[in-house]
């Protein structure tokens, strides 16, 4: 584990080197969602497969996550899109990076490649979308009901009967992130870039929906908003892709790099085709 101070702020990091000992193939950053996730869902998924490949890997607990510090005030998109690109800046990632994004770290990831777009060579999102009015209303929506209900006793139990353990002290500990900073109204009240502003990402970009999710109804919007998107969809799935398919994004994440120049090595080597 290694802690960063970044503008005052502690943030805990991971950096995987390529297993082999040889050359990073490329760069891949990952970024978690909100509430109940932290790198921890990368490290026990996408992150040792890219590893293994020969891929750099960059991930850390975003601001208010995991072991990283949790300011009470400070949580709008657009200062988790600072962080991501002090961290590259602090670490000297100059070179294009491909973004691994899921759920809001998808959105950071958008912001960051409107922003810094000779930074991104790709982006791969998981049920994830770019910021826009709709989602911050969604967002409003969501966040204001979890500040209400992961404090009551009932909730949690329920959680704990239906989803596990595991999953209740995840819940639990969004509850009191929610409880004690402004999360859930710094989200809603974002800077949300403008339609032009989204239409500037012209790197390659990958969008993962569940078949049954929400969000895959997006899917057509996204890839006409985009200059170089399309979407795939991981059968039976809902909005927990990212850990209830592993082994699907993990093969749609290494055929993703290996189709824009990405020269994998280890057991994805031998492994061909692209995305469809």
């Amino acid at each position: 584990m290694a802690l960063l101070e970044l503008d005052g702020l502690p943030f805990h990091v991971q950096r995987l080197g390529p297993q082999d000992g040889g050359p990073a193939a490329a760069t891949a950053v990952l970024l978690h969602g909100l509430l109940t996730d932290s790198l921890a869902s990368f490290y026990f998924t996408l992150a040792p497969a890219l590893a293994a490949s020969g891929v750099e890997v960059l991930m850390y607990d975003q601001r208010g996550h995991g072991r990283s510090g949790r300011p009470p005030t400070g949580y709008r998109l657009e200062q988790f899109v600072d962080d991501a690109g002090v961290l590259l800046d602090r670490l000297e990632m100059t070179g294009p990076v491909h973004l691994v994004g899921n759920s809001f770290g998808g959105t950071v990831a958008f912001g960051l490649a409107a922003r810094r777009p000779a930074q991104v060579r790709s982006i791969l999102v998981i049920e994830s979308e770019p910021a826009s009015g709709a989602w911050a209303a969604k967002l409003d929506g969501i966040l204001r009901q979890a500040e209400t209900e992961l404090v009551k006793r009932s909730t949690l139990a329920w959680v704990a009967a239906k989803r596990g353990a595991h999953t209740a002290r995840l819940a639990r500990s969004a509850g009191r992130l929610l409880a004690t900073t402004s999360l859930a109204r710094d989200i809603p009240a974002s800077r949300l870039p403008s339609e032009a502003e989204l239409r500037t990402i012209r790197c390659p970009v990958l969008a993962v929906y569940g078949s049954e999710s929400d969000l895959a109804d997006q899917a057509a919007w996204l890839d006409e908003l985009l200059p170089d998107c399309r979407s795939t969809f991981v059968p039976g799935r809902e909005h927990s892709v990212l850990i209830e398919a592993p082994d699907t994004v993990r093969e749609l994440a290494l055929s993703w790099l290996r189709e824009h120049g990405t020269e994998l090595r280890g057991p994805a080597a031998r492994r061909e085709g692209s995305v469809r």
